[in-house]
């Protein structure tokens, strides 16, 4: 499929940027593959979100484990059947230097980028140092800036998924962390896992730029979230497990012998 034109990418970056700031957060069913890119397009998204281990399990793979050019394909074939912005879930950039990282999403098709601080290389996956994360995250910014396309960096924040403590104590800590990752170029904070509301109202203040949260069973409702001034709301890996119960749960009723939801009359 033919890359998208630089000027076009630029303005889908803006695009998507600027979806950070509206009235409403912008809400991002995350996709897989092509076929459920186009279907939450056609839902009505304003932009198409990946998820990591979606596309994983779309290749029986567990989360970390797709090699990268994989992804860089997976996201490759959703950039080029959809209109609307696509933001990757890049995981942590794979090793790749920020000049790499970012020119082969764009080759790719992507405007946006999930980048957590988890050091994945470790014997046990460890949170990078803050100020490391934030001199990573300085480095994509500017190799976007000399790539020409303003892409848009969503920093994810992993202690609240790594269990590092009480959450409360942890609160302090990831707001100085979205804070460093804010001040180096990062368009929005990403804490995944931070799902009580009271917390994430403090963070949403404290960290005074758009937030990122996780819609998963404990988390608030997307209306509370939206009360709370939360900007972007995402699903992960949420609409990819929801589509395999809903597979397997028709397939048991097909097999059982009730062909009922695929034909249009019950009659023989």
């Amino acid at each position: 499929m033919p890359p998208i034109q630089r000027d076009a990418m630029v303005e889908l970056a803006n695009l998507l940027r600027s979806l950070h700031h509206q009235k409403r957060p912008l809400v991002l069913p995350n996709a897989w593959d092509v076929g459920s890119a186009q279907a939450i397009e056609r839902a009505g998204a304003s932009a198409i979100a990946t998820t990591s281990s979606g596309v994983a399990a779309s290749f029986g793979l567990e989360d970390g484990q797709v090699p990268v050019g994989e992804v860089f394909l997976a996201v490759l074939r959703i950039a080029g059947t959809v209109r609307v912005p696509v933001t990757a879930d890049l995981e942590a950039g794979y090793g790749l230097a920020p000049e790499l990282l970012v020119e082969e999403m764009l080759r790719a098709g992507a405007v946006g980028l999930n980048l957590e601080d988890t050091d994945w290389t470790a014997a046990v996956p460890v949170l990078v140092d803050a100020g490391e994360q934030a001199e990573r995250i300085a480095a994509v910014r500017e190799a976007s800036r000399g790539a020409g396309v303003p892409i848009v960096i969503n920093a994810r924040v992993d202690a609240f998924l790594r269990h590092l403590g009480d959450p409360r104590e942890l609160l302090d800590d990831v707001t100085d962390r979205a804070r460093a990752y804010r001040e180096a170029g990062a368009d929005c904070v990403y804490p995944i896992g931070l799902d009580d509301a009271g917390a994430i109202g403090r963070f949403v203040r404290r960290v005074g730029g758009p937030v990122n949260i996780l819609l998963r069973p404990g988390s608030p409702s997307l209306a509370h979230l939206r009360r709370l001034g939360v900007r972007r709301i995402s699903l992960g890996g949420g609409l990819w497990q929801q589509a395999q119960a809903m597979t397997e749960s028709l397939a048991r009723r097909l097999l059982s012998g009730d062909g009922g939801p695929f034909i249009e009359t019950g009659d023989d």
